[in-house]
């Protein structure tokens, strides 16, 4: 890789009124290098590519692109100079084509050369559909490629990629990571913003660390690891992050003997006990949100027995199960966790509206879910603000909240750290930490291995639709739990259950 600098940033300044969001940020950008830029929420990092980008005039400071001062005053005139941003908010015309909404604004080009130029985009895509599909038919993670194309037309020195995979299947993000490490190929510099350690360290060649609008350091992905890139976004040691074991383990709360689902291999048995957490591991795919699915009364169970403390609830719906003290955190906040256009305060409600009637509803909530917007530390300006305006990792914390004001005693959360900042990870599990020892107890599932193996008390694997084995969180390392995970091979002596 080429130490050519494309762009250099020092000394830059950004306030809005009284709210420094940048101090003395720094960032170089060198050619044919792909540069994470990580932090946690407010770290920063919107603020910087916005400046970068034209949405934000710096207050002071200087930019610097290809050796020559720079400061723009419109997102034109960063795309004119050769900086193309491709943010996760989509900018899309859902009642326009793919081609129409590609060459919005470009004039320059007949209609069949940008038909043309639309199918090589789409082909380097993977995207088997014409460019005069209307984009409202698409998929989200097709209007996030589409997204994507848009800022691939321009012959850019400079991508920025604002938290691209958020929206994507594991198959388009392969996708992406060739086009973006094409780019860099072709001497192009990429900033690749995300959250998503696995994503940095499979993909980026540096990485450069904000904390409160200012630089922190720039790690050579090669020469650093996980533990260290965490230790210097949240100031303090990885194994920090994750609260002390259950130190008791009580009566069981949850109990499933021989529970049979349509997709699920085999029947399963497990108990979840007051006090503890319990992880659920496996690859992708393997059965981990068709049991959680069942559990929550989402699909029906097929055969079997699931008490919720000694009530048999294996043909209870959903709401019946809720009720009765079980809470539910899918792994899609947005779009089955929350309610959108509603308040903190209604969203955090509607998980104590299932034992009600309709007319109890929203009596005297604000002070209980204010107490619990404390307890878990949502940045909001109060209850009545809209969910979408919180940050990613705000609006998870209300769906978490949802059911610590239910008084909900058991607790299944799928990926519940999924696009969070590191920051809010710690509380998040935190307050798991803190569910269980007021005596309830979680069951997570999560792809992230360290991630299990530190908050958890013992860890379920999944495999082929059936638990293959389990093993206590504190014997439990990456290479077994993958080792049980992988479909035909031997579980390992030492974790058989």
């Amino acid at each position: 890789m080429t130490t050519t600098k494309t762009i250099l940033v020092t000394d830059l300044y950004k306030t809005f009124g009284s709210t420094q969001a940048l101090a003395d940020m720094r960032l170089e950008g060198r050619a044919g290098e792909i540069h994470a830029v990580m932090g946690e929420n407010g770290a920063g990092k919107s603020t910087l590519m916005k400046v970068l980008s034209g949405v934000h005039r710096l207050d002071s400071g200087n930019i610097e692109l290809e050796g020559r001062s720079v400061s723009f005053a419109t997102p034109r005139a960063a795309q004119e100079a050769g900086i193309s941003t491709i943010f996760q908010e989509f900018s899309l015309l859902p009642n326009l084509s793919v081609m129409e909404n590609l060459f919005l604004g470009k004039h320059d080009l007949p209609s069949s050369a940008q038909r043309a130029r639309s199918v090589e985009l789409l082909g380097r895509l993977n995207l088997d559909f014409p460019p005069e599909r209307v984009v409202e038919s698409l998929s989200v993670g097709q209007q996030q490629l589409i997204e994507i194309a848009k800022g691939l037309l321009s012959d850019a020195k400079v991508f920025i990629f604002d938290e691209p995979t958020a929206a994507l299947a594991a198959q388009e993000v392969e996708t992406l990571f060739g086009l973006i490490r094409d780019l860099a190929a072709a001497g192009k510099t990429v900033f690749y913003v995300s959250h998503r350690m696995p994503e940095v360290f499979a993909l980026c060649d540096r990485i450069t660390v904000m904390k409160d609008g200012r630089y922190v350091t720039t790690f050579d992905t090669t020469d650093t690891d996980h533990d260290e890139v965490v230790e210097s976004m949240v100031g303090r040691p990885l194994e920090e992050l994750f609260a002390p074991r259950a130190k008791k383990i009580g009566h069981c709360l949850l109990h499933a003997d021989e529970l049979q689902g349509d997709r699920l291999s085999a029947p399963l048995s497990l108990e979840l006990h007051a006090g503890e957490i319990v992880g659920l591991s496996g690859l992708e795919g393997q059965g981990q949100q068709d049991l959680m699915r069942l559990l929550a009364g989402f699909t029906p169970a097929k055969g079997g027995t699931l008490c919720l403390r000694d009530s048999r609830v294996e043909q209870q719906n959903a709401r019946r199960r809720i009720a009765m003290g079980l809470g539910f955190v899918p792994e899609g906040r947005k779009d089955d966790g929350l309610f959108p256009s509603l308040s903190i305060l209604a969203n955090m409600e509607t998980g104590s509206a299932a034992p009600r009637h309709v007319g109890a509803w929203f009596k005297e909530p604000r002070a209980l879910v204010a107490d619990v917007m404390r307890r878990l530390a949502v940045k909001a300006e109060g209850v009545d603000q809209n969910v979408m305006q919180l940050s990613g990792g705000n609006q998870q914390k209300v769906v978490l909240g949802r059911w610590l004001a239910a008084g909900s005693r058991v607790l299944l959360c799928e990926e519940p750290t999924r696009g969070v900042d590191v920051g809010a990870k710690r509380e998040i599990y935190q307050r798991l930490r803190d569910f269980a020892e007021t005596g309830g107890t979680v069951l997570v599932s999560s792809c992230e291995m360290p991630e299990l193996i530190g908050l958890c008390d013992r860890i379920l694997v999944m495999r082929e639709g059936r638990i293959a084995t389990e093993m206590p969180a504190t014997l439990a390392t990456e290479t077994n739990l993958l080792a049980a995970a992988i479909p035909g091979q031997p579980v390992p002596a030492e974790i058989d259950a």
